[in-house]
């Protein structure tokens, strides 16, 4: 567990030690260019981060199911539906896909330095989550725009980071948001919190397993209908890549 402990200190130093320069080259860029070069930029930390994670800490990663997402040249766009169990995700999704993506996050994460100032300098949605209304208005508005640019949004149905072997309360902005645009839903199951709990900044060695879900239709279709098929597949998908952690409950 000490081990474990100074390495993770060690991690967390490493990232505070390269955002800063990465960071700045984000926003001196954004001053003359906007767009996918800002955005690579900022992904290039991420990459970092995800290095830092694998050789520092020994956190390793497999995915399925890469080949149910649209090719990077494609031009079609997708609402990536994710489970949330830690940060680990939510840096490491730009890293592993070949198409810029648009996350919608609260606000608040914009006042971290560095790190927030580089993420308000990118084309995405961030909301107030205190003005329910206006920030679905939002998220609708800019949900659309980004569709019809080609990007992908990603949003986390549960709104916030689960506990390993918890289900959250799925919650429809994202099936609405998809029938609103006629955009396809495609489903994702990650079990990263056996290497990194949510809540915690101490990272255990393991293997992080993905799951990649074909996407689904949205056109016809009713966004609470649509977001039972996204759960339900997510949740059955996250006691084959994580058995364990789902075996006290169902014994």
């Amino acid at each position: 567990m000490l081990f474990a402990a100074l390495r993770s200190v060690l991690f967390i130093v490493w990232m505070a030690i390269t955002v800063v320069p990465v960071a700045i080259a984000a926003i001196l860029l954004s001053i003359f260019v906007r767009g996918r070069a800002v955005y690579w930029t900022c992904v290039f930390w991420l990459r970092l981060s995800i290095w830092g994670a694998r050789f520092i800490c020994g956190v390793r990663h497999r995915v399925q199911g890469m080949e149910h997402l649209p090719s990077a040249d494609s031009g079609e766009a997708v609402i990536l539906l994710s489970k949330h169990q830690s940060t680990w995700e939510t840096f490491a999704y730009p890293t592993l896909m070949s198409h810029p993506l648009a996350y919608v996050f609260k606000r608040e994460l914009l006042y971290i330095p560095f790190f927030g100032w580089a993420m308000s300098r990118m084309d995405m949605i961030h909301i107030d989550r205190s003005k329910r209304s206006e920030a679905w208005s939002k998220v609708a508005a800019q949900g659309k725009r980004l569709a019809a640019q080609g990007i992908w949004v990603i949003m986390f149905p549960e709104g916030t980071r689960i506990a390993r072997g918890k289900k959250g309360d799925y919650k429809t902005g994202g099936t609405r948001l998809a029938v609103e645009t006629g955009v396809p839903v495609v489903p994702i199951a990650c079990a990263t919190a056996s290497c990194w709990p949510r809540k915690s900044f101490l990272l255990r060695p393991g293997v992080i397993e993905l799951s990649i879900g074909k996407p689904i239709p949205s056109v016809g279709r009713e966004p609470g209908e649509l977001m039972r098929e996204v759960e339900a597949w997510i949740e059955a998908e996250m006691r084959r890549l994580d058995p364990a952690a789902y075996a006290a409950q169902e014994a």
